[in-house]
């Protein structure tokens, strides 16, 4: 008998799902970039990982931010471009690269190898400019580099390094964690600092550039920053029509919890801190509309994921991947479509070998982890319509966090052809739960066109290596259809997709 029920209301639509929601991260740490995207036994010609980009490539992501982090803030993008024999190597002042702890950059992967990569893989660059130790005239010729087609010594220098058109970045960040790494700035002194880069990056697409710019604010975890920042930027003379497109935060959550060292209660905790995120969308989305209520100014949350104990400086912030982040990244997500109408972006950190990356390397070998089993499996969402959906579903009470941990979620999305698309996850990670799907006019078996079951089976604390990946694959999901309710048996752990056509 089943005990959670999922109701979808395709008429209820709350707005589109923004593919670059399903965005990704790159940061010169550790070994993302170097043994990561970059340089290694399997590259090819071009120095790009051959077996990275293909899995990248099949994950059709829509946008890769980079340098940073805070790499970003102490990054002066000149010392990457030209002949790589002539560029310098500098000091990395936040990170170590590689697995020698050495604090250096080579900078052999500059903003070419970066725009390149991402035509490539087919995804749209959002590039963080400088605001900490850089300034408003290096965050401007940077966008004339990349982007002016005209006859301008920055624009011919281009062209000799290789790329006669201009490279299209439509996403611009005005700094990173300014709050922190980024200067340890009070909101009003980054709101002064925003304002005088953004009259300058601001301008760039009105005369320089045949597309247009959208420039991105960095914001904070603490929410009164935001409200503060917004109202300082509002004040100058521009009022609240000031040029800045979207606000940042950033959330890692599991920073006390080593998965191979905890229990089921252990996990219950992680998986309320994944869910917070949908306070913080809530409170930076009610700033917005406090000092800018006439603008439509997006929420982009460009950092997120789990970040545990075991992910050091010392080691290049590595950790292992497991089912258990994997369906963290399911909650999640299933919040950024809850919350269509404000989420324009969202980057998990990171792409490969750092953090909650998607993909792993080791030598000649790369694989992906369960998390890019789910972002595969969340695909389809992409660009469709994010409707209303509500769980009734058991919870279960986490002491330690003080709040209740929903054992089930979902969302759903209709797609322009009228497909509707549910996401179902078991949050429980000590059994599994027979869930009803109920969608408003009835459900019968013609209606169900596919559906699938990602880690049936398999331990929340199971983690993925090069021997066991192709194990975490979505697998064909039993579907009971009875008196127009749809009805699936979830394992504990488990992530759920279904097709209704």
């Amino acid at each position: 008998m089943a005990n959670a029920r999922v109701t979808v209301h395709p008429e209820a639509r709350i707005d589109r799902i923004e593919p670059e929601v399903h965005g990704h991260f790159s940061e010169h740490l550790g070994r993302c970039v170097y043994d990561g995207l970059y340089t290694d036994d399997t590259a090819g010609e071009d120095g790009f990982r051959t077996d990275v980009l293909e899995l990248l490539s099949d994950l059709d992501i829509p946008v890769l931010r980079w340098p940073g982090g805070c790499f970003a803030d102490d990054y002066h993008w000149e010392d990457g471009v030209g002949p790589q024999e002539d560029r310098p190597r500098r000091r990395n002042l936040f990170w170590a690269q590689g697995r020698d702890d050495v604090p250096e950059e080579s900078n052999a992967f500059g903003t070419d190898e970066f725009l390149q990569f991402c035509e490539r893989v087919g995804t749209k660059p959002y590039l963080a400019a400088n605001v900490g130790s850089g300034d408003p005239q290096e965050a401007a010729d940077w966008m004339e580099y990349c982007g002016y087609d005209g006859d301008t010594e920055l624009a011919d220098r281009r062209r000799e390094n290789g790329h006669e058109e201009p490279y299209e970045v439509p996403f611009w960040g005005v700094g990173n964690e300014n709050w922190g790494c980024g200067g340890q700035m009070s909101p009003e002194q980054y709101a002064r600092e925003y304002r005088r880069f953004a009259t300058y990056m601001g301008s760039m697409d009105n005369l320089m550039l045949d597309y247009d710019v959208d420039l991105i604010a960095c914001g904070f975890e603490g929410h009164e920053w935001n409200r503060r920042f917004l109202e300082e930027v509002a004040s100058g003379r521009w009022g609240v029509d000031f040029p800045l497109d979207h606000i940042t935060l950033h959330h890692y959550y599991g920073r006390a919890m080593t998965v191979s060292e905890s229990d089921e209660d252990d996990y219950d905790e992680l998986l309320v801190e994944a869910l917070e995120m949908e306070e913080h969308i809530e409170r930076i989305a009610s700033a917005v509309d406090a000092a800018a209520s006439t603008r439509d100014i997006g929420v982009i949350i460009d950092e997120w994921g789990t970040w545990h104990p075991e992910a050091v400086p010392e080691n290049g912030l590595e950790q292992p991947g497991t089912v258990l982040d994997a369906l963290s990244a399911a909650a999640v997500l299933d919040i950024f479509n809850h919350n269509a109408d404000v989420m324009t972006m969202s980057n998990i950190a990171q792409t490969v070998n750092v953090l909650q990356c998607l993909v792993e390397t080791d030598g000649d070998d790369a694989w992906a982890r369960p998390t890019y089993r789910v972002f595969d499996l969340y695909a389809p969402h992409k660009a469709n319509e994010a409707v209303t959906t509500t769980v009734d579903a058991p919870t279960r009470d986490v002491e330690r966090k003080d709040d209740d941990l929903p054992l089930v979620g979902a969302s759903a999305s209709v797609s322009e052809d009228g497909e509707t698309y549910v996401t179902v996850t078991n949050l429980d990670c000590r059994e599994g739960h027979s869930v009803e799907v109920e969608v408003d006019g009835g459900v019968t078996a013609d209606d169900v066109a596919d559906a699938q079951v990602l880690f049936e089976g398999q331990d929340a604390g199971l983690h993925v290596d090069a021997d066991n990946a192709d194990e975490f694959v979505a697998e064909d999901l039993d579907v009971d259809v009875a008196d127009g309710v749809l009805t699936v048996d979830l394992d504990a752990s488990t992530v759920a997709a279904i097709t209704l056509e």
